[in-house]
């Protein structure tokens, strides 16, 4: 099983997936001097991206299949930890009216 992104990666596939991006435009949006946060080489380097020549021979950036397993996992995660928070606001909030009565 792959490991789950981190959530600045997620950002960044997000980012990717949502229209085409020129590597130009990655570059100036996501490149980073610090050593912490080195989204856009790691994504390279996890192969969640790639690079493909696109119109007038600009490079364009798109998420591999991996790229978008780990999208689509991530959002499956995402929307479990979104209905169990509810879940458990609800809970509170019964709780919170049972003690009121």
């Amino acid at each position: 099983m792959e490991p789950q992104p981190s959530l600045i990666m997620i950002q960044f596939l997000q980012w990717v997936a949502d229209r085409p991006r020129r590597r130009a435009d990655v570059l100036d949006a996501w490149q980073s001097s610090c050593p912490r946060f080195p989204v856009w080489e790691d994504a390279r380097a996890e192969g969640l991206v790639r690079q493909r020549g696109g119109d007038q021979g600009e490079n364009r950036v798109e998420l591999t299949a991996r790229g978008r397993r780990s999208l689509a996992r991530a959002g499956a995660n995402q929307t479990l930890t979104d209905k169990t928070l509810a879940d458990q606001t609800v809970a509170n909030q019964m709780v919170a009216a049972g003690a009121r009565t």
